[in-house]
């Protein structure tokens, strides 16, 4: 039987000595694959169907408009219920990919099961603001909470949520990671997410005409800053919950990080760890991942978004008013070419620009995370 994901269990001496390898993981991440099967989950969830980011009631269009001057995504209508004020925004479809659909909201009633984790010195001026949910699509939802429930998963609500459109649950927020989990099973056409009670805003936010957002496509991955002795079991427990599998880590000793990467398979979205290689002294000695953690606490770092012709789209956005912790890193040589913007003050949320070239048959370099990483410090 598959071990409950908060009850997490590792030797004594591999906690002493945080991951010197991969070993402990790559043998856990062997079983958790088997136990999939064993339960009948294999399959049962696909792809990244959409984020939601939630913000302060005041902050919500500005991060609408935000999103749109500065990614490929438009605008594709508002709308409310009793609990949330919903921005629709979606990228136009790639002939290569169908990227995340992204609900930009804010909450109008009820309390919040993510506030006291948003609580760190430079997030609580924002309590209801972090990237809170990632929605996989399920072909049998009900199956699906059967067998977690019966693993000890808890959920938001009691039962399934059923709208006309589609069915769908949602975890509570991970210990490890602060994200929530969602699943939804479509009835119909995907991307309906409006209810029966929802009722249509007039919102008219325009999308700036600027032709290098074009270049700007899907979402490629997203990246979660978790604590040090946390990775192993953060990683196991995505897992347990998809049909993800650990791909790879790149370790800088230098900076005190591991990048680990979770995926489905080389087309869809991707899932990012990074955490310290060994957990927070101090701000000095332990590095820009463990740094943040102590001031932003655990969540979202940056979404990354895949970029054409990258270079002549960090400089038009440079010109349009976009701030970077660094300038483009990478070249054509090396295979891929990546920047990071500055946080952005409404949702947090720091923007990653990526482009890989033809011949690049990996995920990241180790020259670039280790740059990017560093560039985090100065946040």
């Amino acid at each position: 039987m598959t071990k409950r994901v908060d009850e997490p269990q590792i030797d004594a001496d591999l906690v002493k000595d945080l991951k010197k390898s991969d070993e402990y993981l790559i043998k856990e991440a062997l079983k958790v694959t088997a136990e999939r099967k064993q339960l009948g989950l294999e399959g049962l969830v696909g792809g990244l169907q959409a984020i939601v980011i939630n913000v302060e009631p005041e902050r919500q269009k500005a991060s609408v408009e935000e999103l749109l001057r500065y990614t490929g995504l438009d605008f594709r209508g508002a709308f409310q219920d009793d609990q949330y004020r919903t921005c629709l925004l979606r990228t136009p479809n790639s002939a290569k990919f169908r990227s995340a659909d992204f609900l930009v909201r804010s909450r109008i009633s009820g309390e919040s099961p993510f506030h006291q984790i948003n609580i760190a010195p430079k997030s609580k001026h924002i309590p209801n603001t972090r990237l809170e949910t990632f929605i996989f699509e399920t072909s049998d939802i009900e199956k699906y909470v059967s067998i977690q429930r019966s693993q000890g998963i808890e959920f938001l609500t009691e039962e399934i949520i059923y709208e006309d459109n589609y069915s769908f649950i949602q975890m509570v927020p991970s210990k490890f990671t602060g994200n929530s989990l969602g699943f939804i099973q479509w009835k119909a056409a995907a991307g309906q997410y409006e209810t029966s009670d929802s009722k249509n805003l007039d919102w008219k936010i325009q999308k700036p005409k600027l032709d290098h957002l074009k270049n700007i496509g899907w979402l490629d991955h997203a990246a979660t800053r978790v604590k040090a002795q946390e990775r192993d079991w953060a990683i196991l427990e995505f897992m347990r919950l998809t049909n993800y599998n650990f791909d790879l880590a790149i370790y800088v000793k230098s900076l005190n990080s591991i990048t680990s990467v979770a995926r489905l398979s080389p087309r869809d979205f991707a899932m990012v760890f990074t955490s310290g290689i060994s957990p927070y002294i101090s701000d000095e000695a332990s590095g820009p991942t463990e740094k943040f953690i102590q001031n932003y606490g655990t969540r979202v770092h940056h979404i990354a978004f895949q970029t054409e012709d990258i270079d002549d789209t960090y400089n038009a956005l440079g010109n349009d008013g976009m701030k970077f912790l660094i300038e483009l890193v990478g070249s054509p040589k090396e295979g891929l070419k990546q920047t990071f913007t500055q946080p952005s003050e409404n949702t947090l949320l720091v923007n990653e620009y990526i482009h890989r070239y033809g011949h690049f048959d990996g995920f990241f370099s180790k020259s670039n995370v280790t740059l990017l990483t560093e560039a985090t410090g100065k946040q």
